[in-house]
C-alpha cells in the first residue's frame, strides 16, 4: 500500500499539504463496512484529543487554514 505525503506547491506562500493513496488502498477502504470506518474515525479522534497539547492543536488549526 503506497502512500504519498508532501507539501502542496504554493510558490508564493509555501503552505498546505497533500496526501495521496494508491488505487489499491482506496479500493480496500471502499470495501470496509461503514460502521468499521466510523469506529476507526472515532478512535483516531479520541486518541488525538488525548495526546495533543493545546499548543499543538493551535498549530494544526493554523496549518489547516493555510496560515503556516
Amino acid at each position: 500500500m503506497k502512500r504519498d505525503y508532501g507539501r502542496k506547491v504554493d510558490k508564493e506562500n509555501k503552505t498546505g499539504f497533500y496526501y495521496c493513496l494508491s488505487e489499491e488502498t482506496i479500493r480496500k477502504y471502499m470495501s470496509l463496512p461503514a460502521g468499521m470506518k466510523l469506529k476507526w474515525l472515532e478512535e483516531a479522534n479520541r486518541f488525538t484529543r488525548k495526546v495533543l497539547t493545546s499548543k499543538t492543536r493551535r498549530i494544526w488549526q493554523q496549518f489547516r487554514r493555510g496560515e503556516i
